[in-house]
């Protein structure tokens, strides 16, 4: 199971909070992207208003909403930045603020000394140019739209990581949670702890079928996969585990490389238990 970033600052304080709960991990680089493909709207705050409410071709009610988003985002930032901060600090809010950070900049509303950013004195923000950006999938009439908008289109080629969570200990799972949680969606983050707890869940099983018995690795897979899915009762409802084939068996390889069972001649054994 996999988290991934693109974040620098998120994967070094993801890699010492994983290595401070002792939850075992592979952390990875990889080639990656960002983009955005849609319409831009320019102008003062009050402009891009009113060209958004004679806008035609385009979901006005959703670029409305969308663009009331942006100026709270926008206030947000310029909170911080009435008293100064530091840029490291404010960027790890999310890349909206290096995006809005980078319209203030160019709009010569910001100081920034290498380390801190603030606000410069005197600025008007409602006399400042910004630019609001929507994805194209708001769009049901093109030709309409281009008369009074640009089309924008972004990508960024980069760096991402990916950290592989090796962990079949519950406990560590559940710390696992609540690291994970500060620095990833709850969406993403759900999908990826139950499917931590169902592989967990599968591999206690896979011990207990095992016992103190050798038992053939094929028989043993044949077994388990005359048991799929497997229903777990809970005090607030059921977890269904399903699997194919090939995620039992690396169900069975993690738990050899993880030192809780032996396969030698076809024949697997268990170690240890979980913990």
């Amino acid at each position: 199971m996999r988290l991934v970033t693109k974040s620098e600052a998120v994967k070094r304080a993801l890699i010492e909070e994983l290595r401070k709960e002792r939850i075992l991990f592979e952390m990875r680089p990889r080639e990656g992207f960002d983009g955005f493909v849609g319409y831009v709207i320019e102008g003062t705050l009050r402009e891009i208003e009113e060209k958004i409410e004679n806008l035609e071709g385009a979901d006005v009610e959703a670029l409305k909403e969308g663009f009331t988003s942006f100026k709270e985002s926008l206030n947000h930032v310029l909170e911080h930045l009435k008293a100064g901060e530091k840029a490291d600090e404010l960027l790890k809010e999310g890349l909206w603020v290096a995006e809005l950070l980078d319209q203030l900049y160019k709009n010569g509303a910001i100081e920034y000394d290498g380390v801190n950013v603030k606000l410069k004195e005197g600025i008007n923000v409602d006399e400042l140019k910004f630019e609001f950006k929507f994805p194209f999938n708001l769009v049901h009439n093109p030709e309409a739209v281009e008369k009074h908008v640009k089309q924008f289109a972004f990508v960024d080629l980069l760096i991402e990581y990916e950290f592989k969570i090796l962990e079949l200990e519950i406990a560590k799972i559940n710390a696992l949670g609540k690291v994970a949680s500060k620095y990833f969606p709850e969406d993403t983050l759900l999908k990826v702890y139950f499917a931590l707890v169902g592989r967990a869940i599968l591999a206690e099983e896979m011990l207990k079928a095992l016992g103190d018995r050798k038992v053939s690795e094929e028989e043993l897979v044949k077994t388990f996969m005359r048991a799929s899915p497997i229903a777990v009762p809970t005090p607030k409802g059921t977890l269904v585990i399903n699997y194919s084939r090939d995620a039992l068996e690396e169900t069975l390889k993690l738990l050899k490389r993880l030192g809780y069972v032996e396969i030698k001649g076809g024949k697997v054994k268990k170690l240890k238990d979980l913990g």
